[in-house]
């Protein structure tokens, strides 16, 4: 390789290298080409772009960089994945942890994840994880659950009130007829039968009153009478 397209080279993985939110890292050795292409497949689903690289032009691009943490990973046969801030991970670990169980040839390194370095183990332990999109999903649950619940607390006795407020105003509806008899009870005293004598000793009176006024008019008449006589 001629020293421009070696300068050309170490320039692309610089930009690489910084544009990249993780990178993991791992040793190719013995993987056929076809499973190589099989593995960059599955890879770049996850977002990720699968790179065989040549160390001495990485190391230079890693200082380049700033990402000299990438250096104690660059021995033997390279390959990274470059993974940026829109990509998946967890995805991009579990495709790599599923070639290295399924070839027993892939051997992964360690990585870099958000300027941190990680072991293997960690990035094994990564690829165990739920994909992201349920990630995402079981930590808005674990969000909305408590304050669901608090909702929950604080519409029961709500609820509870309004319940013993219809409660009773069925039960004031429902004894609203037996009130309605009251007032007959409060107009018995009638006993008007007691006063009926009352009323025919004025109907007795009565004749009586007339007979008195008729008599003068009888006396009147034979005065007129004994008159006429004589």
């Amino acid at each position: 390789m001629k020293k421009e397209q070696k300068e050309q080279v170490v320039d692309e993985l610089t930009q690489r290298l910084r544009a990249a939110d993780t990178l993991l890292v791992a040793d190719y050795r013995g993987l056929t080409m076809p499973q190589i292409d099989e593995l960059r497949t599955r890879l770049l689903e996850s977002g990720a772009r699968f790179t065989v690289v040549k160390n001495t032009l990485t190391r230079r691009a890693a200082e380049a960089a700033g990402t000299e943490a990438l250096l104690t990973l660059l021995d033997g046969p390279s390959a990274i994945a470059f993974l940026e801030a829109d990509g998946d991970m967890v995805a991009a670990a579990k495709a790599l942890a599923d070639a290295a169980r399924e070839t027993r040839v892939l051997e992964i390194r360690g990585g870099i994840m958000q300027g941190r370095a990680v072991t293997a183990a960690e990035i094994e332990t990564l690829a165990k994880l739920p994909p992201e999109d349920v990630l995402r999903g079981q930590v808005l649950g674990a969000i909305v659950a408590p304050v669901t619940a608090l909702a929950g607390l604080l519409n029961a006795p709500l609820q509870n009130l309004v319940g013993l407020i219809d409660a009773r105003i069925e039960q004031l509806g429902g004894e609203e007829p037996e009130s309605e008899p009251e007032p007959e009870s409060a107009a018995e005293p009638e006993p008007v039968a007691e006063e009926a004598p009352v009323e025919e000793e004025v109907a007795e009176a009565t004749p009586e009153a007339d007979a008195a006024e008729e008599e003068p008019a009888t006396e009147e008449t034979t005065t007129d009478e004994s008159t006429e006589e004589e």
